[in-house]
């Protein structure tokens, strides 16, 4: 990996706000509030991979200081721990975060867990409907398969991403990404999405 500098800003705990960047922005990322530290132990070691990537291939950065973060919920207190997830202040919280989505169509949105890509899927009702336990290593990983796989940049394309990563040796081979690690391998595959369609995105750095 080279050693280049990312442009990106990276609030710490204490002063994360709901919300930050901007909604017109085309990258869009979705955090469970409870686990505020995926901007910095998965966030960064993917965009690290795809700078590099971008770099490499098309000699520019993405400008990312205004990249739209966004909490799915905005506390962590109403995030569903059990089979029976989904109370009333969620489901408000959804159909808040459609009608955002819906009105300034972001072309990368991606979520972190289980938690934030289930929040998705209810946000463009796709069904069924998953419990909270479903949605582990394994189907994430399938999910991230099957939306580089679809990849359209003239609709919102849900990219999920772990909430953590322990064993990422036991995850890669069970995948088969040919020795690459996960922030190797997502990162070069949403980087290949951009490149692809970089005349399309308005995220560089002039």
């Amino acid at each position: 990996m080279s050693g280049i500098i990312l442009n990106k800003y990276i609030p710490s705990d204490k002063t994360a706000k709901r919300e930050s960047g901007e909604r017109s922005y085309p990258i869009w990322l979705l955090v469970n509030p409870k686990h505020p530290a995926v901007r910095h132990n998965i966030w960064t070691p993917a965009l690290s991979e795809i700078q590099d990537k971008v770099y490499r291939e098309i000699h520019t950065r993405i400008d990312t200081s205004n990249i739209y973060i966004r909490n799915a919920v905005k506390e962590s207190e109403i995030v569903p721990n059990t089979l029976n997830w989904w109370g009333a202040e969620v489901a408000k919280e959804i159909e808040v975060f459609r009608e955002i989505v819906f009105e300034y169509k972001p072309k990368i949105l991606i979520s972190f867990g289980a938690f934030p890509y289930e929040f998705l899927r209810r946000v463009y009702e796709i069904k069924p409907e998953k419990g909270p336990k479903y949605w582990g290593t394994v189907n994430l990983g399938d999910e991230f398969g099957r939306s580089i796989e679809n990849f359209d940049i003239n609709m919102t394309n849900r990219i999920p991403l772990l909430r953590r990563v322990i064993s990422s040796g036991k995850f890669i081979e069970e995948h088969n990404y040919f020795g690459q690690n996960y922030f190797q391998y997502v990162g070069t595959k949403i980087a290949e999405k951009i490149i692809e369609n970089k005349d399309s995105l308005n995220i560089w750095i002039n």
